[in-house]
């Protein structure tokens, strides 16, 4: 059986009060990260220009 969510709480209360810091890494998803917003607004602008298209056959599989 579980812990309940209030003693999951004082749990996480608990060790952020002795450690002076929450107990786990937070990040940002890379999909957002400026390098990449840039790259698919690049590619965004290509494809409206008719620059870099491609097209290619569909492969079915069995």
């Amino acid at each position: 059986m579980g812990l309940s969510m209030s003693a999951a709480f004082t749990i996480f209360a608990k060790k952020v009060g002795r450690e002076r810091r929450i107990p786990f890494e937070v990040s940002a998803d890379p999909f957002y990260s400026e390098e990449n917003i840039a790259e698919l607004e690049r590619r965004i602008a290509d494809m409206k220009a008719g620059r870099n298209t491609h097209e290619h056959d569909l492969i079915e599989v069995e």
